[in-house]
C-alpha cells in the first residue's frame, strides 16, 4: 500500500490500498499520530467504517 498524500499529525490523508484485485482509495490517519511522507508504503493497522484507514510507515527507522 502507498500513501498518496502525506498525512499530518492530527489530519487526514489519502492511501492507496490493493484490495480485492484492483487498488482502491481510502482516507487515513497515522497510527502514532505523527507525520507520513508522500508515496511512502505503509501498513494498514486499523479500519474504521466505511472508508478510514489507520496506517503506519512499513519501514520505521528506531
Amino acid at each position: 500500500m502507498t500513501s498518496t498524500g502525506g498525512i499530518a499529525p492530527g489530519r487526514t490523508g489519502e492511501v492507496m490500498v490493493s484490495i480485492r484485485g484492483g487498488v482502491e482509495a481510502f482516507l487515513a490517519r497515522d497510527a502514532d499520530n505523527g507525520t507520513v511522507a508522500p508515496y511512502t508504503e505503509i501498513v494498514v493497522v486499523d479500519y474504521v467504517p466505511p472508508r478510514l484507514v489507520v496506517v503506519t510507515p512499513l519501514n520505521q527507522e528506531s
